[in-house]
C-alpha cells in the first residue's frame, strides 16, 4: 500500500523452500472442530451485464443480446431485449452456473425492464418466465410493465453444490408487442457467518454517482457527484463529513479538491487542513433511515509521479473523489492525511463514475468500465463498481496491454512512457499469477477487471485502490499491491488507527504468493523502544517515520509467519481464509483477529500476542 521504496523492492530475505507436511506440528483436534466450514464468496454468473460478447450465454437468437436502439441499458451499453416482435414469438436465453457447496447463501438478482403495447389491464398475452435448474422462480406479463428498471432478488441457496441453468424464456402471443428487457444478473453466494451489521458504523451502505468531463490534458475535471447513505446506528445523525483528502496536497486557500453548491443538507466549515468537509443535514437523520447529499466538483490535479499528481501527460487520480468519513463507537474518524501510509477508513460501497474526456486520453479506472462516443473527439468512460471503499483513476496517453488470468480475471496494464513492452509482459504475468494465487488463498476476487498502471516514477512504490493500483516495475510490489484488493479492499481496517491489519497481512500473502516461508525472520526483530508495538496507529508511525516499514511490514509478517508456526499451515490457511470470509466487504479489528486465531487452536496464545507486541 505505500510503501517506501526500499522496502517494496528490497524486502527482508527470507528462504523460499516450503515447509514439508511431515515436519508440521500436528493439528489438534479441537481446533479443527471449532473452525466453521468455509465458504468461497463468489459471483458466479459471467458476462452477467452482457457487455463482454454473448460467452457463455445461450440465446435463442442473434438479437437477444444487444445494444440496438429502442431499448437501453441498466448499466454500460448492452442488455438482454427478449421478444419486443408483436407476433406469436419465443425468446429464450441461459446460463449453465455452478454454486458452489458450503455457501449457506446464494443470492440470484437481475434488473428488468417491462415496456408492452397491450392496452389490458386484467390479461396476461404475453409473458417472462424466470428459471433456475427446472424450478421456475418467477413469471412476468405484460401487466408488470415499468418505465424503468426494477430489480428482481430471489434466495437460491437450495441449489449449493449443484450445477444448474439460469434461464429466461419470453413468449408473446399474435398481436401488440412486449419486451422483456435484462441486465446486470448475477449470483452471489457467500458463508453462513457474514459480519454482523455494526450499528455503530454509519453512515452506511453509501452509493456515489459522478458525471465529470476533464480539460485536454486531463488535469482538470469538473462536474457533480452525490452520494446516498443510512444511518445505521440508533442515534439520529445531524452531520456527516466528507473526506477531501488530497487537499493535503495544495493549501486551504489552494485546494485542489472544492466543493461548492450543497444540496441536502448545508456546508459547514472544512477542517484537519482542509480536508474535512462538515454537511449539517435538514434534520437528524433517523435509525435506518436514507438521504442523498449532491456538489459540485473540481478537481486540479498537481505535477508530481504521486498517487494524486501528474508525470508528465499522465495523471493519476487517487482519492479525490470524496466520500463519506466514517462515525463508529469512537465518534467521527477525521484523522490528518498521512504521506508516511494510509488514513483512509471507509465502508463498503457502490460508485458509478462517468468519466468524459478527449480520445487520446485512456482512462483506467476503479470497477467494470465501458467506453462510449462521446463529442467531437471525446470518449465517455463510464465505470462501475460494487462493494468497494474507494474510487480512482487515471488519464494519459497510456500503452494498454491486456490478458486473462488462468482463474478468468481479466487484467490490462497501462504503461507510461518509457516503460519497455517486456516489463509491461512481466507485470501482465505477474499480475495474472498474483491475483489467482491471493483469490486461492482468501476467496475469489470479486471485482471484475484489475487494472494496474506501471510508472517507475513513484517514489512510494506502489499503492492500490479497489481493482485498480499504481505500481512501478517490481514483481514483489505489485503482488502487493494486488493482495490489498483482499486486505483492505475486501476486509477493511481503520487504515490511520491499524496499519498493520492491511499492511502486514497483505506482505504475508506476498510472501506466500512467491513461496517464502519466512524462516527465521522473527529472529531479527530488534525493537526501538518499549513504546513500539506491531499494532501502533500512524500518529506514532508519522512521529517514528524510519520504523514504520520495518516494523509494519517486516515484524508484521513475521509474526503471522510466526502464528502461522505455531497453528500449522493448514490451521493457519484455514483461518485466514475463514477470517475473510466472515469478514467479507465488512471492516475487521485486532481484537477480532485475535479472537479468531484462538479459537482456531487449543493453545493459549496470550504469551505469543505479548511476545509480538500485538495489543488489542
Amino acid at each position: 500500500m505505500r510503501p517506501s521504496p526500499h522496502k517494496a523492492l528490497t524486502a527482508t530475505a527470507l528462504a523460499v523452500a516450503a515447509l514439508a507436511a511431515a515436519s508440521l506440528p500436528a493439528v489438534p483436534a479441537s481446533a479443527t472442530a471449532r473452525s466453521a466450514a468455509a465458504c468461497t464468496p463468489a459471483q458466479v454468473v459471467a458476462n452477467g451485464a452482457f457487455e463482454s460478447g454473448t460467452s457463455p450465454w445461450s440465446q435463442s437468437s442473434t438479437s437477444v443480446i444487444t445494444n440496438r436502439a429502442g431499448q437501453s441499458a441498466h448499466g454500460g451499453t448492452h442488455f438482454a431485449w427478449l421478444n419486443g416482435v408483436g407476433t406469436t414469438h419465443t425468446d429464450t436465453l441461459s446460463q449453465s452456473v455452478t454454486i458452489p457447496s458450503g455457501c449457506s447463501t446464494a443470492t440470484l438478482t437481475f434488473w428488468l425492464h417491462i415496456d408492452t403495447a397491450e392496452t389490458t389491464s386484467s390479461t396476461k398475452y404475453d409473458k417472462l418466465t424466470a428459471k433456475i435448474g427446472t424450478t421456475t422462480l418467477a413469471t412476468y406479463s405484460n401487466l408488470d410493465k415499468n418505465t424503468g428498471y426494477a430489480q428482481k432478488s430471489f434466495d437460491v441457496s437450495a441449489f449449493a453444490g449443484q450445477t444448474v441453468n439460469v434461464a429466461f424464456t419470453g413468449t408473446e402471443d399474435s398481436s401488440l408487442q412486449t419486451s422483456f428487457v435484462l441486465d446486470d444478473v448475477a449470483l452471489d453466494t457467500s458463508g453462513g457467518t457474514t459480519p454482523p451489521a455494526d450499528s455503530t458504523r454509519t453512515p452506511a451502505s453509501p452509493s456515489y454517482t459522478a458525471s465529470l468531463s476533464s480539460n485536454t490534458s486531463g488535469t482538470v475535471w469538473t462536474g457533480h457527484e452525490s452520494a446516498t447513505f443510512t444511518n445505521a446506528s440508533a442515534t439520529p445523525l445531524s452531520e456527516v463529513y466528507l473526506r477531501l483528502w488530497d487537499n493535503y496536497h495544495g493549501t486551504c486557500s489552494a485546494m485542489p479538491i472544492t466543493v461548492s453548491n450543497v444540496t441536502g443538507g448545508t456546508a459547514g466549515a472544512l477542517s484537519v487542513a482542509c480536508t474535512a468537509l462538515r454537511i449539517d443535514l435538514p434534520s437528524p437523520l433517523p435509525q435506518g433511515q436514507t438521504a442523498t447529499i449532491g456538489y459540485d466538483l473540481a478537481i486540479t490535479v498537481p505535477s508530481g509521479a504521486d498517487r494524486f499528481g501528474h508525470d508528465g501527460a499522465f495523471n493519476m487520480i487517487g482519492n479525490a473523489l470524496p466520500v463519506l468519513a466514517v462515525k463508529d463507537g469512537a465518534g467521527w474518524h477525521l484523522d490528518p492525511y498521512t504521506n508516511n501510509g494510509e488514513s483512509f477508513y471507509s465502508l463498503a460501497s457502490d460508485f458509478k463514475v462517468t468519466l468524459d474526456h478527449p480520445s487520446t486520453l485512456l482512462a483506467p479506472a476503479t470497477g467494470a468500465s465501458v467506453d462510449t462516443p462521446g463529442s467531437s473527439g471525446r470518449t465517455i468512460t463510464t465505470a462501475t463498481a460494487t462493494k468497494v471503499r474507494d474510487f480512482a483513476w487515471a488519464a494519459g496517453p497510456f500503452t494498454k496491454i491486456s490478458g486473462t488470468s488462468p482463474a478468468g480475471t481479466p487484467i490490462n496494464i497501462y504503461s507510461v512512457s518509457g516503460i519497455t513492452s517486456a516489463d509491461s509482459q512481466s507485470m501482465l504475468s505477474t499480475a495474472k499469477s498474483a491475483v489467482d494465487a491471493h483469490a486461492a488463498r482468501f476467496g475469489a476476487y470479486p471485482y471484475g477487471e484489475l487494472d494496474a498502471v506501471i510508472d517507475n516514477n513513484f517514489w512510494f512504490g506502489g499503492m492500490e485502490y479497489p481493482g485498480f493500483v499504481l505500481d512501478l516495475v517490481s514483481t514483489t510490489a505489485l503482488t502487493h499491491e494486488i493482495g490489498h484488493q483482499w486486505f483492505y479492499g475486501i476486509v477493511g481496517d481503520d487504515e490511520y488507527n491499524a496499519p498493520w491489519l492491511d499492511e502486514a497481512f497483505t506482505d504475508y500473502a506476498t510472501d506466500l504468493a512467491q513461496n517464502k516461508t519466512g524462516t527465521n525472520c522473527w529472529n531479527s526483530v530488534s525493537w526501538a523502544s518499549t513504546a513500539e508495538r506491531i499494532t501502533n496507529s500512524m500518529a506514532y508511525w508519522d512521529a517514528h517515520s524510519s520504523r514504520y516499514s520495518t516494523v509494519i511490514y517486516g515484524y508484521g509478517k513475521c509474526a503471522l509467519h510466526d502464528l502461522r508456526r505455531v497453528l500449522g499451515d493448514s490451521v493457519m490457511a484455514k483461518l485466514l481464509k475463514d477470517y475473510a470470509t466472515s469478514h467479507w466487504y465488512g471492516v475487521s479489528t485486532t481484537a477480532e483477529f485475535k479472537a479468531a486465531a484462538q479459537a482456531a487452536t487449543a493453545t493459549d496464545l496470550t504469551s505469543f500476542w505479548t511476545q509480538h507486541r500485538i495489543d488489542g
